[in-house]
């Protein structure tokens, strides 16, 4: 497997309000700059989704795969892995630790690893990874602070 990767950013918002951002898969397309679609094949009893279905098109990388989601109790961790190698990744796991601030925001952490089906030289995967895990947090930044906004 691949090496991981960490980020973390700050968001004026309560750990719940950023939960809900990133559970709503369906939304995704709407904030998410590379997500073009996304669709929820299985959930939970309790509604969250178990399966979630991405099609995504970030110009140099295209591709579809399917996620698998488990949830901590409280929302405090949010964490998924590829269910099936797709055509641009052989696997992937990831995270989101969503840890509230006493003064009322929280800190998202958001760890990922990504086995590519093509080969990249480390030092060009490494800056992939985090120019990827950069926008993603910045583009979960802007919506949930534009939602609370709202």
């Amino acid at each position: 497997m691949a090496d991981s990767s960490t980020q973390s950013i700050i968001i004026g918002a309560p750990p719940a309000q950023v939960a809900a951002v990133i559970c709503d898969f369906a939304s995704y397309p709407e904030w998410t700059e590379a997500v073009r679609r996304t669709e929820v094949v299985e959930e939970y009893e309790d509604g969250y989704a178990s399966q979630v279905r991405f099609t995504i098109d970030a110009g140099v990388m295209a591709d579809e795969y399917v996620l698998a989601y488990g949830y901590a109790e409280d929302l405090s961790r949010i964490e998924w892995h590829l269910v099936a190698p797709s055509r641009m990744q052989k696997a992937q796991r990831g995270s989101y630790d969503l840890v509230g601030n006493p003064d009322g925001t929280c800190t998202v952490t958001y760890t990922l690893e990504v086995e590519l089906s093509v080969g990249m030289i480390g030092m060009f995967r490494r800056k992939a990874e985090k120019m990827i895990m950069d926008t993603a947090l910045k583009q979960l930044k802007r919506r949930v602070e534009a939602a609370g906004a709202a």
